[in-house]
């Protein structure tokens, strides 16, 4: 151990997950050389050879695998104890990082978090708006405001509300109408293959196999900001397509399509003070959108 720190350990168990000195120097937030000098010497110290240099990138050796395997399992250690230990801090007090989507994050959150403000001003939100699901476990975030079908299970929280999703066309489409059978003679704007989970995707996928996509992305907003252009129909949330007056409804909310929004934190965290707070208090405030959640025109 005296041939080794933390530090080694973590960046060869980043190159093995990355395969590549470019990926983990990105990871790691360093540049390739010293990655690529690190590594060197952290080889040298052991005398061991930790990766084969290939072609397509880096591959582990039997010892760099080995390493890279208790690597993981330190990692997993450390941020388990964080957990417990942020676990414990009774502070209404301190930074809670959120991450959420960019839908959620324009359209919902803004009430909740003044809500939250106005309740406990000490305590500050970091927002991260990302497509995926940051791992909690990890503490890459503290919180997720996310739709989900089924929560993963180290996560608890609480179930907003369904989310309800239907049609939507330009204003500007007049041909466009609510019969179905109509709908295949309309470009549409999809889901990408990142959004291959959703609702959306997957009816798309039962009813309109052969649908022409106008265009593909992985973020709603991007999505209704091309349907007001008028590139074609699509699917969105209806608390996002019900509230743009250039956008109209051409059907009514799809139950194939319906998620559900959830507030959820990791397991080890819901006892810190801020935590609780912070769920209590924005759950709340969510709820109070039930409505436009479940697509209901006043």
């Amino acid at each position: 151990m005296q041939n080794m720190n933390w530090d080694d350990l973590r960046l060869a168990l980043v190159i093995a997950d990355t395969g590549g000195l470019a990926p983990a120097a990105r990871a790691l937030g360093v540049n390739h050389s010293t990655v690529y000098r690190r590594l060197n010497a952290f080889e040298d110290r052991l005398g061991v050879r930790l990766f084969d240099r290939l072609a397509s990138g880096y591959a582990p050796t039997a010892a760099g695998t080995e390493l890279a395997d208790r690597a993981r399992k330190i990692a997993d250690d450390v941020s388990a104890l964080d957990r417990r230990l942020a676990g414990e801090d009774l502070r209404l007090s301190g930074t809670i990082a959120v991450t959420t989507t960019d839908t959620i994050a324009q359209h919902l959150l803004a009430p909740a978090l003044e809500a939250l403000h106005q309740t406990h001003p000490d305590i500050e939100v970091d927002l991260l708006v990302a497509s995926d699901f940051l791992n909690l476990s990890k503490r890459q975030a503290d919180v997720a405001i996310r739709p989900s079908a089924e929560p993963p299970e180290t996560l608890v929280g609480r179930r907003i509300s369904e989310m309800a999703f239907a049609v939507y066309g330009s204003v500007a489409f007049d041909a466009v109408t609510s019969d179905p059978q109509t709908w295949p003679d309309h470009p549409w704007i999809v889901p990408d293959d990142s959004l291959g989970h959703t609702g959306v995707a997957q009816w798309l996928r039962t009813h309109l196999p052969t649908v022409r996509a106008a265009m593909r992305s992985n973020s709603f907003a991007a999505m209704e900001t091309a349907g007001v252009a008028g590139y074609g129909l699509v699917a969105l949330p209806c608390f996002i397509g019900d509230a743009q007056p250039r956008l109209r409804r051409v059907s009514d909310p799809i139950s194939e399509m319906e998620g559900a929004l959830w507030v959820l934190t990791h397991e080890d965290l819901r006892r810190t003070a801020r935590i609780r707070a912070f769920m209590d208090v924005v759950s709340a405030a969510l709820t109070r959108q039930k409505h436009r959640l479940a697509g209901v025109l006043a």
